[in-house]
């Protein structure tokens, strides 16, 4: 499942990467990447963690760290709750929810999370597929609810169907399964598919309560609540302060894995220039520096250092089509858009460039990539002509319209980051060039999830997660039961369902792309106006903490081991 993050600040937590070098009290210890990656190039460039054993660490401590919004909808696999935020808020209390049977590595290799899955047997007979899975004996849920079958089978009965009652964001793969039984015991997991599924950790990337069980707990009994008796993790919940804004974690005692280093951990909901003061005052332990207003204000911040990478977003251009419904005028705003001019603002001193990239589900260093982007001839002029070609004539002031109806809509901006602002003022302007009536519409950053989640905008500065394989992004993106725009049709439904059996990593996401491709030169729904580096200023010594490509939404690779380094 992909994660909704806007385009301001960090995806999840605050970011963490290295720019070229920090002025004054700041230390670059990242590598100084100043481009995007290509295939074949060495993605160790884009990784920054400030590595080092647990054992090497002081036992115990804190770690205070910013989030754009907290809740209220804290249920990640519903649409309201579909957030980078609210994902790096449950990581480190809920690796049931969110890791599931699977842990991923830097590069993007899956391997099974023992934690909880402590082994993943697959066979495949006459067109059928048996997956079989260990379930870690140790593994219970806070409430003392065993991990096991019924988790399991509460997992594929919510996720299976859009038609169900559940606001799920996707079906995935689960559509696909036809039977989820214990085998030897209770922690024996047998799941039997319809066809073949592929990649198997598409299937229990996180697994959902028994108790969750009915639409209306599902859809309406996270609102405002965390509900700590239904998670499992190394941390615990200590303190929701829905007032303060503020969620305190402590070291869960019942958790069977290994045990944190720190001894406390707090989150705070914080606006991108509340932020500013509180890490240059020792408040908070890292903040997101993405763009050249953010890092001139927190350059030179005492005790602290910058590191650097690739941050995992693909999008900015996300039209609402049940909003912009005619396909003429949505493929005029991908005609009208100058993605170069916009990256020029978007990154605007901080030593970086990419080539403009046309996947929302893969970035380009990917082997697996191609460009997508379905407009070739680009500007004012070229966005007119489709509009023209459409039937839309120019009316007295100039802007574009049909039955006397012009076109009108705005782009919704969060958060107050002044750079953030100017790419939306940019891409305004530019679509005003093309003979569009646009304005923007100003948010808080704590408002992402509740606007974007009930689709209460236009088109929208914001994008989503990206994975190292396209197979679970080309069902939630593409397949018109499941995307959130109900675009699609029986044809390109029936090439995702196929393309989901296939074994070979490289045909399967070759598929991917070219679903993409026809989708996109249809629909016209998302675009990628850039992918961007990942930049952030973290408290000198703060160890295992930095951009991690595929191994962390939140920049923590391995939540027992973050920490502080010894004095």
């Amino acid at each position: 499942m992909k994660n909704l993050t806007r385009i301001g600040g960090a995806a999840a937590v605050a970011a963490a990467l290295a720019l070229t070098a920090c002025g004054g009290g700041g230390t670059p210890t990242g590598p100084e990447t100043a481009k995007g990656q290509e295939a074949g190039s060495d993605l160790s460039k884009l990784i920054s963690i400030n590595e080092k054993p647990a054992a090497d660490l002081e036992p115990g401590g804190k770690v205070t760290l910013p989030l754009g919004s907290i809740g209220p909808d804290f249920n990640g696999f519903s649409n309201n709750g579909n957030s980078g935020d609210n994902t790096a808020l449950h990581r480190p209390i809920d690796g049931a929810g969110t890791l599931g049977c699977w842990t991923i590595d830097f590069v993007g290799k899956v391997t099974p999370n023992k934690d909880f899955c402590e082994e993943v047997k697959n066979e495949v007979t006459d067109g059928k597929q048996t997956i079989t899975i260990k379930v870690n004996d140790k593994a219970t849920y806070n409430d003392g609810t065993p991990i096991d079958v019924k988790a399991f089978q509460n997992t594929w009965n919510i996720l299976k169907s859009p038609d169900a009652g559940y606001d799920i964001v996707s079906q995935g793969n689960y559509g696909f399964v036809e039977s989820v039984e214990a085998g030897s015991s209770d922690k024996e997991v047998v799941v039997k598919t319809s066809q073949p599924v592929y990649p198997l950790d598409s299937l229990f990337t996180g697994l959902i309560h028994p108790a969750v069980n009915t639409p209306q707990i599902f859809n309406e009994g996270f609102n405002g609540e965390m509900h700590p008796e239904w998670m499992a993790g190394p941390f615990k919940l200590d303190q929701y302060d829905a007032a303060a804004k503020t969620v305190t974690l402590v070291p869960n005692e019942k958790w069977w894995g290994s045990k944190p280093v720190l001894e406390n951990v707090v989150f705070r909901q914080l606006e991108t220039s509340a932020q500013i003061a509180a890490f240059k005052n020792g408040e908070i332990d890292a903040m997101s520096a993405n763009t050249i207003a953010l890092y001139k204000q927190l350059e030179g911040t005492k005790d602290s250092e910058v590191r650097r990478g690739q941050r995992l977003f693909a999008g900015g251009m996300n039209i609402n089509a049940q909003k912009i419904t005619d396909v003429a005028v949505r493929k005029a705003i991908f005609a009208a858009v100058d993605r170069e001019a916009i990256r020029k603002v978007r990154f605007n001193g901080l030593n970086w460039e990419e080539p403009s990239s046309g996947s929302m589900m893969l970035l380009p260093f990917s082997e697996y990539y191609q460009d997508n982007y379905p407009v070739k001839e680009t500007g004012p002029d070229a966005a007119k002509k489709v509009l023209t070609d459409a039937g839309y004539t120019p009316n007295a002031a100039g802007i574009m319209e049909k039955d006397g109806v012009p076109i009108s809509f705005k782009v919704a901006n969060f958060g107050d980051d002044t750079t953030t602002l100017a790419t939306a003022t940019t891409l305004v302007d530019q679509l005003k060039k093309a003979g569009m009536d646009v304005g923007i519409a100003q948010h808080g950053s704590a408002e992402f999830g509740k606007i974007i989640g009930t689709r209460e905008f236009d088109l929208s500065l914001s994008g989503y997660t990206v994975s190292a394989d396209a197979t679970e992004a080309v069902k939630q993106f593409y397949d018109s039961a499941t995307n959130t725009n109900g675009l699609g049709d029986a044809e390109l439904d029936k090439k995702i369902a196929d393309l989901a059996s296939i074994e070979d990593n490289a045909e399967r996401n070759k598929a991917a792309m070219e679903v993409e491709k026809e989708h996109m030169a249809k629909y016209f729904s998302m675009g990628v106006l850039f992918n961007g580096p990942q930049i952030s200023f973290v408290r000198t010594g703060l160890a295992n903490y930095g951009p991690s490509l595929f191994q962390s939404l939140s920049q923590v690779p391995d939540w027992t081991t973050l920490g502080w380094e010894k004095k």
